[in-house]
């Protein structure tokens, strides 16, 4: 399935029937628009609006879409592929539906921290990969943005079930985004990951169609996941990313000054997103406990080297550029 999408997309970019392709912006007054599942509220959101919205705004207007309102979680780059979306805040993931080596960057236990997604982002090993995107895709991708250390979120309290290690996670239905990396990732912790749109967690999660699921603090604190759950066991097994994707097209389209202007307000915007993240990722776990849902550490050892060791052979780890995955780790602390 994914190669049969990269190549669809090939073809029509070849061939000029992707819109945007052909038919760059030129008219002095441009509107960006935005597509993302996440709500007005969360961080990334935010930063678009508060940061980059205003950067851009003496040549073009700035407008979202929300909660997956304009283009459903998993189409957004196909919207931009196809020319009619210009942003989106993509996941590894997703990417890697196009592209089976974006994987890597969606792998358990591989990116450090915040600073150690900037250091990979920027350095040379990422250009093949920033490349290929653009060229077959037609989508640039501007900036790295820092989402959080993703952790298991839960319905039972922890008498019922306390995970400390992978094992524990046997039959429980994790939701997990629909993508195959996502769906990996999923097993990789022990659990049955169960495919389900970002809207729709928190109803299944009160009505017990799925038993749990994966994100950072701010998300579970921003979404009101704490409600519907009661305990997170912080295993940190992926410190998540999303790059801010840009049209291609629109971005031929612009002036010199103005790539100058689109890119500096796209790197600022994930900085500013990337420290309130971590601030209030520093700053929840008591609120969320005073909501009644129970915080501990695993076995985090555990579950490292059994998620790592799920790669080791695997489809997606034959997508790997070689080598790439060392110069990762150099880059680390």
């Amino acid at each position: 399935m994914t190669l049969t999408r990269r190549a669809v997309f090939s073809a029509l970019a070849a061939t000029g029937i992707l819109a945007g392709a052909v038919t760059p912006t030129y008219a002095a007054d441009m509107t960006f628009t935005l597509a993302t599942s996440g709500s007005e509220t969360d961080q990334r959101s935010v930063a678009m609006a508060e940061v980059f919205a205003p950067m851009v705004a003496g040549f073009a207007d700035y407008q979202a879409g929300y909660n997956g309102t304009l283009f459903a979680q998993g189409t957004e780059l196909e919207a931009i592929a196809a020319g009619n979306l210009t942003m989106s805040i993509a996941s590894a993931q997703e990417l890697a539906q196009f592209f089976p080596e974006f994987s890597i960057f969606a792998t358990g236990y591989v990116h450090q921290d915040a600073a150690h997604q900037v250091r990979v982002f920027n350095d040379p090993l990422m250009d093949p990969f920033k490349q290929k995107v653009e060229d077959e895709l037609g989508v640039k991708l501007l900036s790295v943005m820092y989402l959080g250390r993703r952790h298991v979120n839960l319905r039972q309290t922890r008498a019922e079930l306390d995970v400390q290690t992978p094992a524990d996670l046997a039959g429980v239905n994790l939701r997990m985004p629909g993508t195959d990396a996502w769906q990996f990732l999923g097993a990789a912790l022990g659990a049955s990951p169960t495919p389900l749109a970002f809207s729709e967690v928190y109803t299944s999660l009160a009505s017990g169609a799925i038993d749990g699921q994966d994100n950072p603090l701010p998300t579970v604190v921003d979404q009101k996941f704490y409600e519907v759950t009661k305990q997170i066991s912080l295993t940190s097994h992926l410190v998540d990313l999303n790059y801010i994707a840009f049209s291609k097209a629109t971005w031929d389209g612009l002036s010199a000054d103005q790539k100058i202007t689109v890119q500096r307000a796209a790197d600022a915007a994930a900085a500013y997103g990337r420290l309130k993240q971590l601030d209030k990722e520093n700053n929840l776990a008591d609120f969320i406990r005073s909501q009644g849902v129970e915080i501990y550490t695993p076995d985090l050892a555990a579950f490292r080297t059994h998620v790592q060791s799920q790669y080791v052979g695997s489809e997606a780890a034959a997508s790997w550029p070689e080598g790439v995955l060392d110069r990762i780790n150099a880059l680390g602390n």
